[in-house]
């Protein structure tokens, strides 16, 4: 008799089987901003930050959530982050990012 072969599970492909949605069912999508009902993808990231940054992050993200401001989550938090350092490094010869990766490679 021919023995199955199984294929194991793929940790990183793109659409890997959710155990939670297996169990409770597909939860209701939440809209977007613009209304049109469309979620942007989101995927979980994988690096290390200094204890310092991620102290530093967190003190400043329950600071504003104190101070009333529009901040829904830390990860919402950290896009807008990113996204104001990738438009700083966009703009090359006045970058202080780069400024600071090169004044850290000396």
């Amino acid at each position: 008799m021919a023995r199955k072969t199984r294929k194991s599970l793929e940790f990183f492909e793109e659409n890997p089987f959710d155990p939670v949605n297996a169990a409770i069912g597909d939860a209701p999508k939440p809209r977007s901003d613009d209304g049109k009902g469309a979620v942007p993808e989101k995927r979980k990231a994988g690096f290390y930050l200094s204890a310092r940054i991620l102290e530093r992050f967190n003190r400043n993200f329950y600071e504003l959530k104190l101070q009333g401001r529009p901040v829904d989550n830390k990860s919402a938090l950290l896009e807008a982050v990113i996204d104001f350092a990738l438009d700083d490094i966009e703009r090359a010869g006045d970058s202080r990012i780069l400024k600071r990766l090169q004044a850290s490679a000396l």
